[in-house]
């Protein structure tokens, strides 16, 4: 946690990863994110994994240091509050349907200042999922050995766009301090995923070439870098991006001899160029995996350290929680007490800021446990209003 945006306030009114995503990265920063929810938690407030009470550790992590409010948004007088509160505040994320009562337009009648970010699906406003655009942008053709399509478990183009929308919200604030005008900014998940395919010369390779690359499984593409198996059974990933790290991986390995041969026999030298590396692997990852298999990993590993080369074993999810050098004696780790009270190392902000004080992580709100605390500050309702909508219930507190 950092104080980089201590007068910034945003409603978030969302569920699921991407846009909470937003609203995490900018209570992380020093933001005052209020989250907005149904009384009882939205679709998103116990998905998995969960404890055996049912408790969302996942809803817990991607709401940490935010406030809640919860509301009963199937009643109109629910959905009015909600709207008073983004009016009032004047920044809004959100990944609510374009049209409906939280629609930019009608929020902002009587309000030009109002900046919206909005996440979305697809750009028409149809829905879609990390998973579903990934498919549709081409990755799980890319990826594996092939010809079965292969999907993965990190949900990458939730995780970009939710930051792209921390950005988009104060680029959006920026304008509005130029000009006085606010504005609504819609984040497609497709559009995230497709410029990124672009971004990174996906499309121009393409077109250009009139079809898909080779799949590689787990090569790199343009790169000498590929998993291999040393001699106690570690695989482990080796990747080689720089001049000096190739000739330090080759003298590592003894391999001097053997790699110039192949270089007279074909005409061509690797000692600067990665795609030549990469083009002719078949006849250099023979000669890799055999002097990597005469080695046991913690000697390989020592020899690869010492010439600055890019390696990492294959380890689980379970193995790294519990790296020292990763998690515990990682600053961007701290102690909260949490809401499910299960007891396990919470994450803050990932950037670090030298010249600043890190504070610890905070916890995720309960639903409901600020309804009472934002109301009054933001709508300036009394406590009778606020005992009148519990009673009636309009309004949630925890």
């Amino acid at each position: 946690m950092y104080d980089l945006l201590p007068s910034l306030s945003v409603i978030e009114a969302s569920s699921f990863v991407a846009s909470p995503t937003a609203g995490l990265y900018l209570a992380q920063m020093g933001a005052e994110v209020i989250r907005v929810d149904q009384i009882g938690g939205g679709p998103d407030f116990r998905r998995w994994p969960v404890t055996e009470a049912h408790d969302s550790l996942y809803w817990e992590n991607l709401n940490r240091a935010k406030k809640s409010v919860a509301l009963d948004l199937g009643r109109p007088e629910g959905r009015e509050l909600l709207q008073q509160l983004v009016r009032a505040t004047g920044q809004f994320v959100t990944n609510f349907p374009a049209s409906g009562f939280l629609a930019h337009d009608r929020l902002a009648e009587g309000y030009a200042d109002l900046v919206t970010v909005r996440v979305m699906g697809w750009a028409d406003g149809s829905p879609a999922l990390d998973y579903t655009v990934n498919n549709a942008v081409g990755y799980p053709m890319l990826t594996g050995p092939g010809p079965e399509p292969v999907n993965h478990v990190l949900p990458a183009w939730d995780l970009l766009t939710g930051a792209y929308a921390a950005f988009a919200l104060l680029a959006a604030i920026e304008r509005r301090r130029a000009t006085g005008v606010g504005g609504e900014i819609r984040i497609p998940l497709s559009d995230v995923a497709i410029g990124t395919v672009a971004n990174l010369g996906g499309i121009a390779e393409v077109l250009a070439a009139g079809g898909n690359r080779p799949r590689l499984g787990n090569a790199v593409y343009g790169l000498f870098g590929r998993d291999f198996t040393t001699r106690d059974g570690q695989r482990t990933m080796i990747v080689v991006v720089t001049p000096r790290q190739w000739a330090n991986l080759v003298a590592a390995l003894d391999l001097g001899a053997d790699i110039a041969a192949v270089e007279a026999a074909r005409s061509v030298s690797f000692a600067t160029d990665d795609g030549m590396r990469f083009t002719h692997r078949d006849a250099l990852y023979p000669l890799f995996e055999r002097a990597i298999a005469a080695r046991d990993h913690a000697d390989l590993a020592a020899v690869l350290d010492a010439g600055g080369i890019v390696h990492s074993p294959y380890r689980t999810m379970f193995d790294a929680a519990n790296d020292p050098a990763m998690v515990a004696d990682n600053p961007i780790f701290g102690a909260a007490e949490n809401p499910s009270g299960l007891v396990y190392p919470a994450a803050g902000a990932f950037a670090t800021l030298p010249q600043q004080e890190r504070r610890a992580p905070r916890p995720a709100p309960r639903n409901g446990q600020h309804s009472e605390e934002v109301l009054t500050e933001r709508l300036s309702l009394s406590s009778g209003d606020i005992a009148r909508l519990v009673d009636a219930g309009i309004v949630g507190v925890g």
